[in-house]
């Protein structure tokens, strides 16, 4: 039976990422009027060389700055080859920027904070996993509730 992703929906999901290394993946791709909230991320380090670790981060909007796709991080993952992290601190996103035309800078209006939770904008948010280095790899796991509010 498959899953319902209809307006109004609210369902769990869960992806599983294996040797991520030197690279981003993305771990949420936002769809426009959906809102998602990320109930864990585990991050089993393979290998690391020297300082080198992860990173948990957003590609967002800055609503102190008011400018598109910008890298947030929000984690920096730094465990020893065969030991774990987990992130168990909710966030919630938007899947969708705000159409920003019409104002400058930063979030200061109610009439802004509105434009940012409506999602008219035309560019996906993202939240993905990176490493520092090729001999950096780490599985990831994580588990979100998408909200479809379409």
């Amino acid at each position: 039976m498959a899953i319902a992703r209809g307006a109004g929906t609210e369902i769990i999901r869960t992806a599983q990422f294996e040797d991520i290394n030197n690279t981003r993946q993305n771990l949420i791709v936002g769809v426009q009027h959906h809102i998602y909230t990320v109930l864990s991320v585990t991050a089993f380090c393979l290998a690391r060389t020297s300082t080198n670790g992860g990173w948990l981060g957003m590609t967002t909007f800055d609503a102190y700055t008011g400018t598109t796709a910008q890298n947030f991080y929000f984690a920096r993952v730094k465990c020893d080859a065969e030991e774990t992290f987990v992130w168990n601190d909710k966030i919630s996103f938007n899947g969708y920027e705000p159409n920003w035309s019409g104002h400058s800078g930063q979030m200061t209006t109610a009439a802004e904070q509105d434009a940012i939770s409506d999602q008219g904008g035309s560019v996906s948010q993202l939240l993905y996993f990176s490493t520092d280095d090729a001999n950096t790899k780490f599985d990831v796991s994580i588990t979100f509730i998408d909200q479809n509010n379409a």
